[in-house]
């Protein structure tokens, strides 16, 4: 019998992940491995009849520039407990050599657990993980994107610009909802990109409480701001990630109600973001009566399928090289690497994962690092002590609405 190697996708989709299983399954069926695809995510190794196929070389070079995922995702995590129903057999039964995971921070994260687990058990099964997001929030050493990030954030850009375009063709204020579970890096390059007058992310709110009415208000700075410039039209674009901190009588307020997925995150995807900012945002407008048109728009789920750009399709081809690279080193329990040099280099879990929490903790963006602060001070348009006089023939207290004040910069 063949040795074999599995290859599972957690969490949700992101381009590039057909490039990686087809890239690995090249690799291996090329070095005379069996290659093995299990639907449903992590699912497939608690049950005694695992939803698998074997992946051909035709099959593979069929999907690797695809968006999607072809194997089928899951977001299912086991408890401590449900490892008595861990499906040994099946590992040993297919040859099975190593386990290939591909996902975000809690795929990583339950990947570490099965690799003890194996170890345990004394099977000699090697597991590498490749991380995935479109988030960008995985600590990748030297701010290393994570694969499908500057795809997703290259399509949403190309519909953040059109939006755009309508604004001025318009004369209106568009609210973009943007994906970003707990960081604000696809925010802040899709404002970046599309030069947004104001972009909310949570990392802005370094020294204050995140609140819905201080959303509001650098809302309502941007778009004062904008009328005594001139600009009469705008864009304002706000992650998602924003929803962790408020309270709960805030979302109760808004007539939200959150649900968690199997990972106990807010499943934020089922909540109409975009249009609850807006609402929100148009009250304010009528009380202050700007004479204001705004519109939402989300940008979530139209982004995580789309076919990788040329960035993300050789970044995807070096990391599934890497995977059969670091496996013929002999290496296990790690993430594979690959630099900006293009060397690939194991990132072991145990040595990223918090022992406190048992997660891998987010990056977040370097509110105060160059790029986003040259973004902040070059692209955003906002209220400062300078426009008060200005501002004060359509707001009755122009100070409240001071950027650095409501974000207690100043």
């Amino acid at each position: 019998m063949k040795d074999s190697i599995l290859i599972l996708t957690g969490g949700g989709p992101a381009p590039g992940i057909n490039t990686v299983i087809g890239t690995i399954a090249k690799c291996f069926i090329a070095h005379n491995y069996r290659v093995l695809g299990l639907h449903g995510g992590y699912k497939g190794l608690f049950n005694g009849e695992p939803d698998f196929e074997e992946i051909d070389f035709f099959l593979a070079d069929m999907i690797f520039n695809r968006g999607g995922s072809y194997l089928r995702m899951s977001r299912y995590k086991p408890s401590d407990d449900e490892f008595v129903n861990f499906n040994t057999k099946f590992f040993r039964d297919k040859g099975i050599k190593l386990l290939v995971t591909i996902g975000g921070d809690d795929t990583a994260t339950t990947a570490d657990r099965v690799s003890r687990y194996l170890e345990e058990q004394g099977l000699p099964i090697h597991n590498i993980h490749v991380p995935k997001t479109i988030d960008n929030d995985l600590p990748l050493p030297m701010n290393t994107p994570t694969f499908g990030f500057n795809s997703a954030k290259a399509e949403a850009a190309h519909i953040a610009s059109t939006v755009c375009e309508d604004a001025k063709s318009s004369g209106n204020w568009f609210v973009i909802s943007s994906m970003g579970r707990t960081a604000g890096h696809l925010a802040l390059g899709i404002g970046a990109s599309c030069h947004i007058p104001m972009i909310v992310i949570p990392e802005m709110f370094n020294k204050t409480h995140i609140t819905l009415d201080k959303i509001i208000r650098l809302c309502i700075s941007s778009i004062v701001k904008r009328r005594i410039s001139g600009q009469d039209y705008g864009a304002i674009i706000i992650s998602e990630g924003v929803f962790h901190s408020f309270t709960k009588e805030e979302i109760s307020q808004c007539g939200l109600h959150l649900s968690v997925d199997a990972h106990g995150h807010i499943e934020l995807g089922k909540a109409p973001k975009a249009e609850l900012f807006n609402g929100v945002l148009e009250n304010k407008i009528a009380e202050l009566k700007l004479g204001v048109r705004t519109r939402p728009i989300e940008v979530g789920y139209s982004i995580r399928c789309q076919d990788p750009i040329a960035y993300d399709l050789l970044y995807c081809t070096q990391l599934g090289c890497g995977v059969f690279d670091l496996f013929k080193q002999g290496y296990t329990g790690c993430m594979v690497y690959v630099d900006a040099m293009g060397e690939t280099r194991p990132i072991f879990l145990h040595d990223v994962i918090d022992p406190v929490t048992g997660k891998i903790p987010p990056r977040l963006v370097d509110i105060n690092g160059d790029m986003a602060q040259s973004i902040i001070t070059h692209l955003l348009s906002f209220i400062t002590p300078d426009d008060y006089e200005a501002a004060a023939k359509y707001l009755p207290d122009p100070e409240n609405y001071d950027f650095y004040k409501i974000l207690e910069w100043a």
